[in-house]
């Protein structure tokens, strides 16, 4: 089977969910947790039946505490989002009443918030850019077809493909949802990172094999035969692991139920562009190099 009779099709989709991702977080922007903005949450469960949204809203009314983003959670519990709080936490616990157990308390400053906000960004940059330099020097001593750059530039925008497909939908779910951009989501974001890099290292080792051994009539079926290779374990692995994910993300309780969707969507994506968008990638550049 030919599975890159479709190459340009491959590229087009992934083109277009790439747009789409982007158009996304443009729209509807990403929503950031405490730990990047500053605030306080508080998570609290009711003993007995919880009270409306707005019951707790009146309850709070004349704090100074601003505007205060109420999230129901499970049966009886709720979780609280205000600006930084101190000393006023004793009155919000007052005001809630004995029946609010509160099960969870975090807040952290907005100069602290700034502080992680640039540090996560540099760092999932840093490792996207330290990955390619990898890559490049991996296969450094392949120049023909394929110069180390091109396998270089084809990881590279396989993986911002993975992260960027991530960041869209987790956009579009803060968006209907309320989802917020936390530490464990971008944790989420670096291991789809190295998830996604190691079965694409496993098909580019396989082509470099391959063409040391002239297998294949021309390039392009050089990197069919070697995608046909490892489809089958590349396949498998991810299939076991979003069996795990899905576990966590319905069993797994509200606080990694979003760190789970996360690594599904990305170990999705990155299956996806690492089998598919990645070779198609190889094969157009030399495609186009030969043909000049």
């Amino acid at each position: 089977m030919n599975f890159f009779r479709y190459t340009k099709l491959y590229l087009f989709f992934s083109g277009f969910v790439i747009v789409a991702s982007i158009a996304s977080i443009a729209v509807f922007g990403l929503d950031v947790g405490i730990e990047f903005q500053g605030g306080s949450i508080l998570e609290i469960e009711y003993a007995k039946e919880r009270p409306s949204n707005q019951t707790i809203q009146e309850q709070l009314s004349g704090l100074d505490i601003g505007l205060p983003i109420i999230q129901p959670i499970g049966e009886k519990g709720v979780i609280i989002r205000t600006k930084h709080l101190s000393g006023e936490i004793q009155q919000v616990r007052e005001k809630l009443g004995s029946e609010a157990i509160e099960k969870r308390f975090e807040s952290i400053g907005p100069a602290i918030g700034e502080e992680l906000r640039g540090k996560a960004i540099v760092l999932t940059l840093f490792s996207l850019v330290v990955i390619s330099l990898y890559i490049a020097f991996a296969f450094r001593k392949v120049t023909q077809p394929v110069k180390f750059w091109q396998w270089s530039g084809a990881a590279f925008l396989t993986l911002a493909h993975d992260v960027l497909v991530a960041l869209g939908v987790l956009a579009l779910l803060g968006k209907l949802q309320g989802v917020e951009i936390t530490i464990p989501i971008v944790v989420a974001l670096l291991t789809v990172v190295g998830y996604s890099i190691n079965d694409t290292v496993v098909l580019f080792d396989r082509i470099r094999e391959n063409l040391v051994r002239k297998t294949g009539v021309d390039f392009q079926d050089t990197v069919n035969k070697s995608l046909r290779q490892t489809l089958f374990r590349s396949f498998s692995i991810s299939f076991t692991v979003m069996l795990s994910l899905f576990a966590i993300f319905f069993f797994g309780g509200e606080t990694v139920r979003y760190f789970s969707l996360t690594l599904l969507i990305g170990i999705g994506a990155g299956s996806y562009s690492s089998l598919f968008m990645a070779p198609a990638l190889l094969i157009t550049w030399v495609g186009s190099r030969r043909a000049s």
